[in-house]
């Protein structure tokens, strides 16, 4: 065990993102205009964010995309991206090796949030419900 201890932090600390559910740092790759119109990305999928530009955060979420807007969910708790979010509002995201420059905004109408169930819960069984939280914690992503 002590002999792999080396190895896996080699290998973590050549990351340049999040790894699995650990969290990274900058997000590196080639950037690219946002699209216009997101469907091309599909109904979902998994993705990867970055925060906070001045100290880099990165993590892979799920993301949604519901009329040609990308949708990331913290679902009922405030996590770390999304504190960082609130901060300061522009993220990176790479998807298919491209990375665009985006701006979060949180969503809290009630009847897009509403929607976003709909959307969110009909991709899984296992995608809790966020019209059951207190609190939904939503974003949609747009140009900057």
């Amino acid at each position: 065990m002590s002999r792999l201890a080396p190895l896996l932090l080699s290998v973590l600390a050549g990351c340049n993102g999040p790894l699995l559910v650990l969290p990274g740092g900058k997000l590196d790759g080639e950037v690219a205009p946002a699209p216009a119109d997101w469907s091309r990305a599909g109904d979902s999928g998994t993705v990867q964010l970055e925060t906070r530009p001045g100290d880099p955060y990165s993590v892979n979420l799920a993301y949604t995309v519901m009329h040609d807007a990308l949708y990331i969910n913290a679902g009922g708790t405030e996590t770390r991206w999304a504190r960082h979010i609130a901060a300061d509002p522009r993220v990176r995201l790479r998807l298919g090796g491209a990375l665009h420059e985006l701006r979060a905004e949180r969503v809290t109408d009630p009847d897009e949030i509403a929607a976003f169930a709909r959307a969110w819960t009909g991709q899984s069984m296992f995608r809790r419900d966020p019209l059951g939280y207190d609190e939904v914690w939503l974003y949609r992503l747009a140009p900057r």
